[in-house]
């Protein structure tokens, strides 16, 4: 299949609050692509798991009530779990023409080495683009701490003094909601010592893999 203009792949990382999700949401818009949200593609198999329900990936079964437990508590989820749903979904959405900005996996070295060689063979290394957000530790906490979620699209409302006293969405009319758990300063914490150990190493094999990693200001 002949790669069109749109069949591009845009990677986004950073930490906890980075700003990944809007920045994804604004380029996907931006240039017409799909913005493939690991968090949604989650949250929608937990919401519809069943006592008991798993996935099996290479002989070995990851239960969704061990991998919810993960993600509710600042973990990271078994990287083969989250490869094999991330692959499913970009195989249609290739197949369909589109393509995608991902700023939810690949978090572990592991993924990355599953996710990339599969996105290269797809779209073609000229067409995969990698973005690093960076801001400080300090930052990170400030943010995930402060921030609301739309219930409806799930998408970010940032604070600030104008917007604190804000209930409902300016989008949608949707409420606003805090990510229980999630963003609770100790979970916070988890999630950036994870960030620092299991997800910068990403940014050695990226360029190893010749992707050129352009660092942004968050």
């Amino acid at each position: 299949m002949k790669l069109s203009n749109g069949q591009k792949v845009i990677i986004i990382l950073g930490p906890p609050g980075a700003g990944k999700g809007s920045q994804a949401s604004l380029l996907a818009e931006r240039l017409n692509l799909y913005y493939l949200e690991t968090a949604k593609v989650l949250e929608e198999k937990f919401q519809k798991a069943k006592e008991g329900d798993f996935i099996a990936v290479n002989g070995k079964k990851y239960f969704m009530k061990d991998e919810k437990k993960l993600w509710s508590t600042g973990f990271l989820m078994s990287p083969p779990f989250v490869v094999y749903l991330l692959k499913e979904r970009i195989k249609k959405l290739y197949k369909d023409g589109k393509g995608i900005v991902l700023a939810g996996s690949p978090r572990t070295l592991y993924e990355g080495e599953q996710e990339v060689p599969f996105l290269k063979k797809t779209y073609g290394v000229k067409n995969i683009k990698v973005i690093l957000l960076q801001i400080s530790p300090k930052e990170t906490i400030f943010r995930n701490s402060h921030r609301r979620i739309c219930e409806l699209t799930r998408h970010s409302i940032l604070y600030s003094k104008e917007n604190e006293k804000l209930r409902k969405c300016p989008l949608d009319g949707s409420k606003l909601t805090k990510r229980k758990g999630l963003d609770d300063p100790k979970t916070i914490k988890v999630r950036l010592r994870e960030y620092r150990e299991r997800t910068f190493p990403l940014i050695d094999y990226f360029q190893k893999q010749g992707l050129k990693v352009i660092k942004i200001n968050g």
